[in-house]
């Protein structure tokens, strides 16, 4: 590193890394004619929520495969949130049924991998229901921070 690197480094107003303050990294799988329209209904009624979640739009809850979860903790996402259409609502007819099934599966790898259930969390959410959409980002965002940062797969 040359002097004046050194320097600018020294003299620039940005803060150390290890100053800052530490915010979850959350990704949501949402689906489409649910939940993801209940997640445009809170931002078009400007609820707020904290902007700590990432959206990935899938076309049913039923649809996630456990795999996909552990791959968003392999790449260092500190919490996942999976959501989708009440029972007996799904556009696909039971496509939540085998979601609910496949959740239950996934909470049990997940334990067994060591990683803590609190940073997992599933839920029915309608497209009528934007401000249940934003509570449940704002309890889960607190959960997953008082748990902290996600160390990696079977840490604990």
């Amino acid at each position: 590193m040359t002097t004046e690197a050194k320097t600018e480094e020294l003299t620039s107003n940005k803060e150390p890394q290890e100053a800052r303050i530490w915010e979850p990294r959350i990704i949501g799988f949402l689906c489409n004619w649910c939940t993801y329209a209940g997640a445009d209904l809170a931002g078009s009624s400007r609820l707020k929520y904290p902007p700590n979640i990432r959206v990935v739009r899938v076309p049913c809850s039923g649809r996630i495969n456990p795999q996909l979860i552990i791959k968003a903790f392999e790449r260092g996402f500190d919490g996942v949130l999976v959501s989708g259409c009440h029972p007996g609502d799904c556009h696909y007819s039971k496509g939540n049924y085998y979601a609910r099934r496949r959740i239950m599966l996934t909470k049990q790898i997940l334990e067994y991998m060591g990683i803590e259930p609190e940073r997992f969390h599933f839920d029915w959410i309608s497209a009528a229901e934007g401000q249940k959409f934003a509570e449940v980002v704002e309890k889960f965002t607190e959960q997953v921070r008082k748990v902290g940062p996600f160390k990696g797969v079977g840490a604990r």
